[in-house]
């Protein structure tokens, strides 16, 4: 009787790494492609550069100003300098570094909509879907800010 329980023990252990199984890991470059802003305005490209993470403008909903018939500018910079700067192709996303477990972090999101910058970390809401994205932005730390949501597009 003893030999009999000792065996379903056996068995029991040999199955019990499997209910792990579905549970994915986060990897550091589960965050590169080309993703979809809340606002579907905009897709962008987050990319890795000297071992930090980048985003990028690649697609505009509506690329021309409606007024001008030229393409849209970063006209609510607070740097009047840059004010002139197309909104295809800025650098939204800049210097995330992954913390090693499931986060982005000590980055800064720009928003040309309102034109400033903000500290910022990025994770997935849900670890087994890496096709959406939380995009936490907030000023001093992390309890006074905004979150977005952005769905991969590739």
């Amino acid at each position: 009787m003893k030999f009999k329980g000792f065996m379903i023990l056996i068995a029991g252990l040999m199955f019990l790494p499997m209910l792990n199984a579905n549970a994915q890991e986060v990897k550091s470059d589960d965050i590169l492609g080309i993703w979809l802003n809340e606002d579907k305005d905009a897709h962008v490209n987050i990319y890795i550069e000297n071992d930090k993470y980048y985003g990028k403008i690649v697609w505009l909903k509506d690329p021309i100003d409606e007024e001008t018939g030229k393409p849209k500018l970063d006209d609510e910079n607070n740097d009047e300098s840059l004010r002139d700067r197309p909104v295809m192709g800025l650098l939204l996303l800049r210097d995330f570094e992954f913390d090693g477990d499931d986060e982005w972090e000590d980055g800064k999101v720009y928003d040309p909509k309102n034109g400033k910058d903000y500290s910022c970390y990025m994770e997935f809401p849900d670890e087994d879907d890496k096709n959406k994205l939380k995009v936490r932005g907030y000023i001093g730390f992390s309890l006074l800010g905004r979150t977005t949501y952005w769905t991969r597009v590739e």
